[in-house]
């Protein structure tokens, strides 16, 4: 029977054994992962328990991964096997060559109320965007080079120069009171938490539209980035480019609402 975890650590899957510890994280052989999906877990509650688990078994059947019974078995061990109490970024995960499915249990970074974003304009590198998992090595080294320019963030952008994504992060803004991201046609990722918070927007009678938008047409507004971890980051600089931020008015309140939508884990 799997037991909570409560050591960080790697942990691999397989039927009728559940988890058990796997190599030192960092020490992984057999090339990048297949699929990724992590989150913040905060005293065992977490946003979009669902969502998380939907988009993690598509994306391991979009890629010939294991059959969903198995997919649904380990999801289920996984969820037991997270820890109830303190701040971790679990992350699931599907390895290349040996398909193994694994949970890779991390302690929470410290999170961010804000960010500083590269606004140079980084030519999308990944080869499968529409998928987490493949290209975070890819993602790594372009954060690695924003540091470089005195941010933590990039802009990714597609070859006509409209914004996409951030490196680890959806990218939405506000023109007017309009809550504005990138079209779904555009090689982006379906972030969950920009679903959430697109679906509260729409409940609130809020428009929601996709534009497409270089860099430089952002300047002046208030523009956020979000993912799983940190929730909201209202932009508070741009780097490499004369642009200023816009104040984030909207900020503050939404970041509240998302901490008040955790949920506990599921108990079976």
């Amino acid at each position: 029977m799997t037991q909570p975890a409560i050591a960080e650590e790697l942990l691999a899957w397989a039927p009728g054994r559940g988890l058990t510890s796997g190599p030192a994280p960092g020490t992984l052989q057999g090339g990048r992962l297949l699929v990724a999906d992590s989150w913040l877990l905060r005293d065992g509650r977490m946003r979009g328990f669902d969502r998380h688990r939907e988009r993690f078994l598509r994306a391991c059947g979009d890629c010939g991964g294991p059959p969903l019974d198995r997919l649904v078995a380990f999801w289920r061990d996984m969820t037991a096997a997270l820890p109830r109490t303190g701040e971790w970024f679990p992350r699931v995960e599907l390895a290349s060559g040996s398909m193994e499915l694994r949970l890779l249990l991390r302690h929470a970074p410290p999170l961010g109320t804000g960010v500083r974003v590269w606004a140079a304009g980084q030519s999308d590198p990944r080869t499968v965007p529409r998928r987490k998992g493949p290209d975070l090595d890819t993602l790594a080294r372009v954060r690695r080079r924003a540091s470089g320019e005195g941010a933590e963030e990039a802009v990714l952008i597609a070859s006509s120069g409209v914004v996409l994504e951030a490196a680890t992060a959806s990218v939405l803004w506000w023109e007017d009171d309009t809550l504005c991201l990138p079209s779904p046609q555009l090689p982006v990722l379906a972030g969950v938490t920009a679903g959430l918070i697109q679906e509260r927007a729409h409940g609130s009678g809020i428009r929601v539209a996709h534009r497409e938008r270089t860099v430089a047409e952002l300047d002046g507004r208030e523009v956020w980035l979000v993912n799983a971890l940190h929730g909201i980051r209202p932009v508070t600089a741009w780097t490499a480019r004369p642009m200023s931020p816009g104040p984030a008015v909207r900020a503050p309140e939404w970041r509240q609402w998302l901490d008040d939508v955790m949920e506990p884990l599921p108990a079976d």
